[in-house]
């Protein structure tokens, strides 16, 4: 098998036009393809040189619970929110529709100090694994985390606040499903099979640095594989400047997303869509002439440039696109949301909870 120079993790072959893939993670593996004597002889071989369990059919992986239907395969990790809820005492809480309030931000010293830290250390920590399968929890969950060092009784309020938001929906998950193409993206236009990525920022978000906070979402096949809620090292001089960092950082992730792709034999040809809500974003994206206003974020046009516009070995790959503020699905990774924003997009991106009452 070749080992993946996209992700190290990652070993694959490809035979008589059929593919087998083998993902380790430390002492635990997953095989999968549509090769089924390769993978048949790859687990005799695997039990030959080392003692082997098969588990047979997927169906729980480091926490994650992995249900599979005529609809697809849904993601989830319901026991591992029920044991938080436990270790928390808060299995018979009262839910809440949102898993932070929107009014308000959370300082270093709000509140006092915690007589045991390292219990919210643990519980950020659980939340921040949490993210592998709940994408609405993400922001909330990088807002949590940077209070790790020094938390006080404040902090921990707005950790168990998320915790009483899963309370509500412990079984939510990410659905994937055949949608009928591989084309890579987060946005299905109607009409259109083709779909994108969207990328959102929160201009000197932070009201203790100002720096901006950046979130993107990257779909394939019209189903979720990545996404991402950052606090950004620098301090942005404009909206502008954090929405084209925004667009720089899912640019970055939607070509590391297809090169992995074509590694696996996997054909994503066709232009990746990139949606974003600021105009004045998207045309510097376009425009081939830089100026004085964007020379201190040059780097970064370059970087999209080389993309949108292309260069003479490599034809353009990303075509920006602009979407409407109530459509911006990366909306939920950058700032707080009510209950009705958060509903639509989590159907958006895809996420269904199966254990929920028909």
């Amino acid at each position: 098998m070749t080992r993946s120079s996209q992700d190290h993790s990652v070993f694959f072959r490809h035979q008589m036009g059929r593919r087998l893939i083998l993902v380790v993670y430390v002492d635990d593996i997953i095989i999968t393809g549509d090769d089924s004597s390769g993978i048949s002889e790859l687990k005799e071989f695997l039990q030959s040189q080392f003692q082997v369990i098969d588990l047979g059919r997927l169906r729980y992986f480091l926490g994650i619970e992995v249900s599979q239907s005529p609809q697809g395969i849904l993601l989830s990790q319901r026991k591992y929110v029920l044991d938080m809820l436990m270790e928390c005492g808060l299995l018979g809480c009262k839910p809440v529709e949102s898993p932070m309030l929107t009014t308000g931000k959370l300082l270093p010293k709000d509140g006092s100090p915690m007589k045991d830290p390292e219990r919210y250390r643990r519980l950020v920590g659980k939340l921040n694994y949490l993210t592998v399968t709940r994408p609405d929890i993400s922001f909330p969950v990088s807002i949590l985390s940077q209070f790790m060092s020094d938390p006080y009784t404040g902090h921990w309020d707005a950790a168990l606040r998320v915790l009483r938001y899963l309370k509500a929906t412990p079984g939510l998950g990410v659905l994937y499903s055949d949608q009928g193409h591989c084309r890579i993206g987060a946005f299905i236009e109607e009409g259109d099979g083709r779909i994108s990525g969207f990328s959102d920022a929160d201009w000197a978000g932070c009201p203790i640095s100002r720096r901006l906070t950046t979130g993107y979402c990257v779909f394939i096949g019209g189903n979720l594989v990545s996404w991402k809620s950052k606090k950004q090292h620098i301090v942005s001089r404009s909206s502008v400047e954090s929405e084209y960092r925004a667009m720089a950082d899912v640019s970055c992730e939607m070509t590391w997303v297809k090169r992995l792709l074509k590694e696996l034999g996997v054909d994503t040809n066709g232009l990746m869509r990139l949606y974003c809500d600021n105009q004045s974003a998207i045309h510097i994206a376009k425009n081939q002439v830089f100026h004085e206003r964007t020379k201190h974020i040059e780097v970064d046009c370059h970087l999209i440039r080389d993309h949108v516009v292309g260069t003479q070995s490599n034809p353009p790959s990303i075509l920006p696109v602009h979407v409407r503020t109530e459509h911006q699905l990366a909306d939920i990774f950058t700032k707080p949301l009510r209950k009705p924003q958060i509903d639509f997009i989590c159907s958006k991106l895809g996420m269904i909870n199966i254990f929920a009452p028909t």
